[in-house]
């Protein structure tokens, strides 16, 4: 009979464990948790992983926090070791006050100077770091870029020496050519962001009214992806950018296809029609170089007077580019993507410069975004909403399209290659 009680008591303490083993357990489960989370974030070769460097200012970087990093894990875990020791070998138990190192000189000077040499020895190497990174004497080619909710602006002044005769002007992706020194001159329209191509070097804020400059340098041809840094509103976290790295052979193509003639769509074709649109509905914002009106006077965009930063993405050769919006969406479908991101060095420059085929498109999110880009991308597009704009836009607002008029344009911007 006691022995069926004790069974019978051990299963119940076994099913009904107490306060103090639940909060066991539940700390376990919350540092298995931590623990893969923290693993998830160590993935190799995301996108933006700052231990992958593909050009010389991202690996100094690379190589400071090789030092740097295991130097700090080391005193954390010595501190974090002393601490614990400390909090259970002196908690107060009702015991004498222990010995104090008051007024011992061996001990203040040891604890004085080992970190003073650590602290040393880490900011020599950071300031080292810091003043190569800031060098811009040296650089060949610059590129202005300019900061906006929520996207980002390229503009390519004339430099002939890179075959760059008229200017030439992008947003989403910045396109520069491998092994060149290129100096980026940022600054902003409106709020402060910060530009960050983790591969390619460190972050730099784009601040309204100043110039500040930034130097990038890519190893081999590819793809690298950046993120604003910088909260800078309702879609900061989808203000991205893209670094297009070519060989100076597939560079010199790409700054031939910018500066290439407009090309009006044939007459009596479903891209003209769709031409018809764009200008009664986008080039109220969005300029395409090269286009006319009917008495031949080139059209011009008119962004001050409708967008509160007083700019807007310049379309010319949009179909040259992999993605829209900020980069937050794709132009190209996923099956093309990947064969683009994950192309060999050798193979990249001519699918990248092959652009967004009408078989590679990705329809499904143009169209939406064209029906109705609030919706898609969180923007103060209602001026009446938001802080007084003087009427102005902050995002691109629902135009109110039909769907003819969305077949129109698709096939209108298929021919801005």
């Amino acid at each position: 009979m006691n022995r069926r009680n004790e069974h019978t008591s051990e299963e119940k303490m076994e099913t009904n464990p107490t306060p103090k083993n639940r909060r066991g357990r539940r700390a376990y489960v919350a540092l298995a948790a931590g623990a893969g989370l923290f693993l998830t974030g160590c993935a190799s070769n995301a996108p933006q992983d700052i231990f992958q460097p593909k050009g010389p200012n991202a690996n100094d970087i690379n190589n400071l926090q090789k030092l740097v990093f295991p130097i700090a894990g080391v005193v954390g875990v010595i501190v974090l070791g002393l601490a614990t020791y400390i909090f259970l070998k002196f908690k107060d138990r009702g015991q004498p006050i222990p010995a104090q190192a008051h007024g011992k000189p061996i001990v203040e000077i040891t604890l004085t100077v080992i970190p003073a040499l650590i602290l040393t020895v880490c900011g020599v190497f950071t300031f080292r770091t810091i003043f190569d990174l800031a060098k811009t004497s040296d650089t060949e080619m610059v590129i202005n870029v300019t900061g906006q909710q929520w996207w980002w602006e390229y503009d390519y002044p004339v430099q002939e020496e890179f075959g760059i005769k008229t200017p030439i002007i992008t947003s989403g992706q910045l396109v520069l050519p491998v092994g060149t020194k290129v100096l980026l001159r940022e600054t902003s329209r409106d709020v402060i962001h910060s530009y960050w191509i983790p591969a390619l070097n460190g972050k730099k804020d784009a601040v309204p009214g100043r110039i500040n400059l930034l130097r990038l340098q890519a190893d081999k041809p590819g793809i690298y992806a950046g993120q604003c840094t910088e909260f800078c509103g309702l879609s900061h976290a989808n203000m991205r950018m893209e670094a297009v790295a070519l060989s100076k052979e597939d560079f010199a193509k790409w700054v031939a296809n910018q500066q290439a003639a407009y090309s009006k769509p044939a007459a009596g074709t479903l891209a003209a029609e769709g031409e018809t649109v764009f200008l009664n509905q986008c080039v109220r914002c969005h300029q395409v170089n090269g286009q006319k009106k009917a008495d031949g006077t080139a059209v011009i965009a008119a962004p001050d007077e409708n967008v509160y930063a007083g700019a807007a993405p310049n379309l010319s050769h949009l179909m040259s580019r992999n993605t829209f919006a900020g980069a937050m969406f794709d132009l190209l479908s996923k099956s093309c993507r990947d064969d683009v991101w994950k192309a060999k060095p050798e193979e990249f420059g001519a699918k990248y410069l092959k652009g967004v085929t009408s078989d590679c498109l990705n329809e499904s999110q143009l169209r939406a975004w064209l029906r109705n880009a609030p919706s898609q991308k969180p923007m103060y597009a209602d001026p009446a909403k938001l802080m007084p704009t003087n009427g102005k836009y902050r995002g691109m607002p629902a135009l109110g399209l039909t769907e003819t008029d969305i077949d129109k344009l698709v096939a209108y911007l298929l021919t801005l290659k």
